[in-house]
Formats: C-alpha cells, structure tokens, sequence
C-alpha cells in the first residue's frame, strides 16, 4: 500500500516534476473521500474570530493545522504567519518587510529567511505564510509595512529571495495577498477594478517571481478583484495561477471570512479554507448535492499532497535553542542598519561625534515600536528603544530623555545638548491591521489601527520638531512607521531626517550605529515621497458608500514621470555620509538577459553601500509605456578611494509588455537602458533593440 513515507521515497529517487505529480496521484488514490476532504479543511481548535481580537496572543500561539491523515502518514500543513518573524511564541523580531525593501539587497533577505525557515522549524511549523508582497500603492495602506514597496520588480526580487529560502529548508512558502490587496479597513468589501494589462503588469509579476521561485502555496485575498471575491475568483486561481504560470502547489484562504460560498471557492481553484472549519465543512453536502464533484476534491488534494512531497523531504528539525540566539539576534540588527534611509544631512550634521550631549526625546524616545499589532507581531522578549540604544553606545552620562510630546519639556531635557534626535511616526494604534473590523464596524474607533487617517506626521510631533528647532542644537529628526510620510512642512526645521521604519527588536542599537557613524547608511526609499497628499492615487476609506476603485496603470515613481510632477524624494533615493560616482557604463545583450557593466568609485573616506539601480524605458510611440520602470538593482560595498568594477543583470523576460489582444507577453522594439541611484538621478547607457 502507498503510504506517505513511500511517496517520498518514490520522489527522491526521481525528483521531476512528473514523478510529483505520479506520486501525490499513487497516494491519492489510496485516501478515502473523508480523508480527502479532510485535507482541504483548517481544523485549527479554540481560536475563533471572537478571541482572535481580544488578544494578539490569542493568535498563532501554536501552529494552526489543516488536513493530514494518520492512516497514511501525512502529516498536516502547520500554519505561522509573518513577516518580520515566526509569530508563535517568542521569537527573533526583525524589521518590517519596508525597511528590509529598502535594503534592496536580496541576498540579505535570503539569509533572513533562512533565520525564519530555523524558527519556524524549532515551533514545528512547516508553512510560512510571511511572504508579503503587496504592492504599496497608496501610503494611507494601513499595512504597507508588510510588504517591500511600490514597485513590482523589487517586490519580486525581495518575495522570491524569502520563497527560495524558506522552500530550500523545508518550510513551504506561501505568498500573500492573492491579490490587488492594498487598503485595509474595507478589506472585506473593497472591490479592485483592474483592466487585463495593469493586473499582469503592475499586480501580479511579483507573485509570479515567488511561483518561479518555488512557492507551493498561496494566500488569496478578503477583497473583490473586478467584482469576485479573490478567494472565489477562479481568473486569478486557476486561469493564471495554474494554467498560465503552471503552480504546481495549492491555494489557501486568508482567515476567517476568506470564503463566503464552500462550493464556489473550490471549483474556482481555492483548495484550503483556513483556519478552521466553516464553509469547507459542507463540501460533504455540496458533492451529494451535486454543487461540486469527487474530481474537484482530488483535483485541490492533489496540490496539497504535491507541496508536503515535495517540500518536506528537505527538512532538518530544528531545536529551540536557535530561537534568539546570538546570530539570529546579530542579522536582525545587521537587517536594521541596512534599510534604515538618510533623507537629509545638511552640512554633515551626522555622524554624531564622540563624547557629543544627547537628548532623546519625543513620543518614541523610549517606547517599544516594532509595529502591527495584529497577525504579523513577533513576541520577542525585549526590543531595543531609540534612548536605550543610543544611551548605551554614547553613555548614560551623555544621553538625556524626555519621552513625551509636550515641546517645553523636551525643551528642558535638551539644554545641555549638543544633539536632540526626536523620534515620531507612527504605531500601531495609528497604522496596522484593522482587527476590529472582523466584527464589520462602520465606524472606526480612535487608535484602532487600519488605515492611516493622514499622511502627515501627528500635529503636536510637527509643533514639537518647530520648537525644538529654535534652540541652537543640531535637530535630528528620526521618523518611525510603515511607508510614506508627507513631511515638506517641516522638513527645514531639521539638519538631519533619518527614516527607521519599525526596525524590529534591535532597532534602537541600530539607530545607534547609524547616528554614531559605526554604520554608514545605505538604505534607499522603496517608495516614492510626495510634496503633498494629493500626488499619490485615490484611497478608499471607511464609510465610503462606494466600495469600487479603480488600480490604475500608474502609481508611485511611474505616475509622477507620467504626469511630470517632482516627488519631494524619489523612489529609490538614499544619502550616504560618503560619495560615490558611478562611471563607463556599457551594455551587452544575449539571449536572456541585457548586463550593465560599469564602475563604481567612492570618493569619500567612509566605506558604503551603494544600490546601483538600472531602468528601462520603450521607446515605442505607439504604446502607452512608462517613462521607465525598474528592472535590475545591485548593493555594493565600496571602501574609501576605490573604484570597483561590478555589474547589474536585466532579464529579457522582465522587460517585456502584456498584449491583451494577444494575452501574452512581448517586446517592444527599442528600449533604453538608464543607470543611477534613484529614480530621478540616472543617465542613459544606451539602447537595445530586438
């Protein structure tokens, strides 16, 4: 009898895709339908939509199962979440996926991943649904600091490092949210218009470049794409999921009210409702009564005995010990200094010398702000503020505090300083998952998370800056949250601007590295920063009668190329307490790809990082094209007066346009090839042709 030990004997003897597919359909056929559709159920015990929002420690205390069967020994799917860390128990808090994308270093994300996969082993979990990759199209998103950035190229690059990692040790990946989710207080009821082009354009390649990089499993979405449910959606499960890009692992709902209709979800191509029985207990009912047939059940079985076979046999058991150990709590730091980005250094105000007075003050000064509140909050035991960082890297003696927002009392705390960093952003209460929402409230609460209501820092943070600027100190202004702030207001107040996101439970030593000079930043926007609101696309908000909008063609980097307009900061722009050049570009084409060679000069005496960033632009007249579009980047590490020779690879397939009238994808015939260091800042190489 063909058992599961059996099926994975079988695969490693021949691990092909076809023998994947012949062995989960041998073991399928030795499962009962009771055990079939057992495998597409979530039997997850005491957490219910109820409890979920009482506490976050509520949720994924332990592995949330689905299916398994114990008379063939398969085992369940185990379930954690993501992604700035496994989400049970205690665990190693990193920064927030935002701040990892402004890294753009996915080889550091790889070993992230790594760290991630060694955690979730240790709590005996084998899915990591932490793969975020949402496109962040609107700053108001209540949970953009789950996810890269605006644009689809470093979400790809970003998602598919994670996927890799997580699959080469055993844990299945799972991408989310599948798709077009991006606002968070009408999640359940927002419906995303698209048009064909801008869906595979703009908010699919990213999930696509996971799905290439070995995904075997999938989240859909709580929102409407083009009028069906996205767990319901059988163009986006099965037509392109499957038949398009060929995804050989199963789909699973997000949580709680993923699936309205058991039947219809299967048959469009949703294969696990999660996290416990609800509409998939009925599937039983809807085969009798001919809603759905046998075939359908094997069909979504099979894909989930595909993942488990061919994941699993890749995993090394884990012991506890590696949750917060040294070097996971040393990469978590390392991560930090990496993402963190100097918007404004005027007259090289930073690095703070040695021995210089510090005030640190503002509402964050000395909070614990590793951000979301909601599925994504890592328990770890202790997170490093700003103050305890600094404090401990220039002295107690040096360092004064005032954590608070009342301008005369930090006022007070500042006067025998050389420095004040004064920290303000956001939390939680102000941007994060709107859990209160499961119950469907119209009204939103006060410091309930969600959305964001404004795109400005808090007013009395705007006084506070203002009156601290009148003091004859250097003003570090030190801004944490999960994306974009529109900050032209006050930005003259300060010499320097630093934006450290939520920078997980080292992040107030790595504000210090960075401040001291220890690190040089090196981090680059993974969003575009507006002068004002308005610049960015329109945002649903709770209480619009209206739940349809329009994701358009453009957003971020590309509608202000589109529409001429400056961004107040670019996409992809970073300062540096040294300076680079980048010089003798040159291009070359082969059959698969377009390589950038050139030279990279630092002419400061600090070694840095700097992220070479290479787009492309049509140069078709015919076509509605963007300016240019991201499509290769490369981080590199320069000492002070070298010049290193380095390349930046563009793959063919990634500059190619989707043809609706062909439903496929093709190149234009002209394109040129720009390199530079953010979006605004790059020269043109040269062309290329096909």
């Amino acid at each position: 009898m063909m058992n599961f030990e059996k099926a994975l004997e079988l695969y490693k003897n021949e691990p092909t895709r076809e023998k994947l597919y012949e062995v989960a359909d041998l073991l399928l056929k030795e499962m009962t339908l009771k055990e079939k559709i057992r495998t597409l159920q979530g039997h997850a015990l005491g957490v219910t939509a109820k409890n979920f929002l009482k506490s976050g420690r509520f949720y994924n205390g332990e592995a949330y199962p689905a299916g398994g069967c114990k008379r063939l020994g398969i085992p369940p799917v185990l379930f954690t979440d993501g992604p700035r860390g496994i989400v049970m128990k205690k665990c190693t808090c990193f920064p927030v996926s935002m701040l990892r994308g402004a890294a753009f270093d996915d080889e550091l994300e790889y070993r992230i991943g790594e760290v991630f996969a060694k955690e979730a082993s240790a709590l005996d979990a084998n899915l990591f649904a932490g793969v975020c990759i949402n496109l962040l199209r609107n700053p108001m998103w209540g949970r953009a600091q789950e996810t890269y950035g605006e644009d689809p190229y470093l979400l790809g690059r970003m998602g598919a490092a994670l996927t890799r990692a997580m699959q080469d040790n055993g844990i299945i990946a799972c991408p989310k949210h599948y798709a077009l989710n991006s606002i968070e207080d009408l999640r359940f009821s927002a419906n995303a218009i698209a048009d064909e082009r801008t869906l595979h354009e703009v908010y699919l390649p990213h999930f696509k470049k996971c799905i290439d990089a070995g995904a075997m499993s999938i989240m859909g979405a709580y929102n409407r794409v083009n009028g069906t449910y996205a767990c319901e959606n059988k163009e986006l499960l099965t037509d392109i999921l499957h038949d398009k890009w060929g995804f050989d692992g199963f789909s699973l709902s997000d949580f709680f009210y993923g699936i309205y209709d058991g039947a219809r979800s299967l048959k469009a191509g949703m294969d696990v409702e999660m996290p416990y029985l609800f509409r998939y207990a009925t599937l039983g009912i809807s085969l009798k009564k001919g809603d759905i047939t046998e075939a359908d059940i094997d069909t979504a079985a099979a894909r989930v005995l595909r993942a488990l076979i061919s994941t699993l046999p890749k995993h090394q058991k884990q012991d506890k010990s590696v949750i917060l150990s040294k070097e996971h709590i040393a990469l978590a730091r390392e991560a930090a200094t990496k993402g963190m980005v100097l918007l404004k250094n005027e007259n090289n105000n930073l690095p703070i010398p040695e021995s210089s007075k510090i005030a640190v003050v503002g509402r964050y000064a000395n909070k614990r702000n590793t951000g979301d509140h909601g599925s994504s909050n890592v328990f770890s035991p202790y997170a490093i503020t700003p103050y305890e960082g600094i404090a401990s890297r220039f002295g107690k003696d040096n360092v004064s505090l005032y954590n608070g927002c009342k301008a005369s009392d930090a006022m007070l705390a500042s006067k025998d300083s050389d420095y004040i960093v004064v920290c303000v952003g956001s939390d939680w209460l102000q941007e994060g998952e709107f859990l209160v929402n499961l119950g469907n409230v119209k009204k939103k609460p006060k410091g309930s998370g969600g959305d964001r209501a404004d795109l400005h820092i808090p007013e009395e943070d705007v006084t506070l800056i203002r009156a601290l600027s009148t003091l004859d100190k250097k003003l570090i202004v030190n801004i944490m949250g999960g994306s974009a702030y529109v900050i032209k207001d006050w930005i003259d107040c300060a010499d320097s601007v630093i934006m450290s996101f939520y920078s997980g439970l080292e992040g107030g030593n790595a504000l210090a590295d960075i401040l001291s000079g220890d690190v040089n930043p090196g981090g680059k926007l993974p969003f575009t920063i507006a002068e004002k609101a308005e610049d960015y696309p329109p945002f649903l908000h709770l209480g619009a009668k209206d739940k349809n909008i329009e994701y358009g063609y453009y957003h971020g980097y590309t509608l202000f190329d589109k529409e001429g307009k400056n961004p107040h900061f670019p996409f992809g722009f970073g300062l540096s307490y040294t300076e680079f050049e980048l010089s003798d570009a040159a291009l070359s084409k082969d059959e698969s790809s377009i390589t950038i060679s050139l030279k990279v000069t630092n002419k400061g005496e600090r070694k840095g990082d700097e992220v070479i960033q290479a787009y492309i632009g049509s140069d078709s007249k015919d076509a509605d094209r963007p300016v240019k579009v991201l499509k290769g980047f490369r981080r590199v590490s320069v000492n002070p007066g070298e010049t290193l020779g380095t390349e930046v690879k563009l793959d063919l397939e990634d500059i190619r346009f989707y043809c609706p009238e062909k439903g496929d994808w093709v190149f234009d015939e002209s394109y040129t090839v720009y390199i530079g260091t953010d979006s605004k800042n790059v020269t043109a190489v040269g062309k290329v042709t096909f």
